[in-house]
């Protein structure tokens, strides 16, 4: 499994599938979120609306999957991720599960590419270089599946590529 690092737009990446930085309405919203529904379509609209009237409203740490649209992608994997406010293990944890259960999706239909934004790093204020340490240690895990066979983190801002360079240099 190769693990990669750019600076870039999400929305742009040509691979199996892109992790969307979801809320839990799954209805769109801003950063990436909104990127991704801008730019893939009203298809990816009605799958989430499809998922929602299914199983109600993604919970923080859960993952969904739906077609990618209009993007050069597959999927798009929807994936809530938490709040910081005061941070704690709890944060942690659920961070975590998001960067989990993406991959267990992504696993679980065959995704050879899969491309992660920086969740919970923006408007969520999650701290960018825990967030980091995080993803890193949860992609880590899978290191032995045989499915996913490339993993390109997209950092739209400076910051987090340098701090995503240094980690996966250590």
């Amino acid at each position: 499994m190769k693990v990669n690092v750019i600076q870039s737009d999400i929305t742009t990446m040509k691979v199996d599938a892109i992790v969307n930085a979801a809320n839990s309405s799954l209805l769109g919203g801003s950063g990436v979120d909104g990127a991704i529904h801008k730019k893939g379509g009203l298809e990816i609209l009605k799958a989430c609306q499809e998922i929602r009237n299914r199983q109600g409203k993604c919970n923080v740490g859960e993952a969904v999957i739906t077609t990618a649209g209009k993007l050069d992608a597959k999927y798009v994997i929807h994936t809530v991720g938490p709040v910081w406010n005061q941070g704690g293990k709890e944060k942690e944890k659920l961070l975590g599960n998001c960067y989990k259960n993406s991959m267990k999706l992504a696993i679980e239909n065959e995704v050879s590419s899969i491309a992660f934004p920086n969740i919970s790093t923006g408007i969520y204020k999650f701290p960018k270089e825990l967030a980091a340490q995080i993803a890193i240690h949860e992609i880590n895990r899978f290191h032995t599946q045989k499915v996913v066979k490339e993993i390109t983190f997209v950092c739209f801002d400076k910051q987090n590529f340098e701090l995503y360079l240094k980690l996966l240099k250590q």
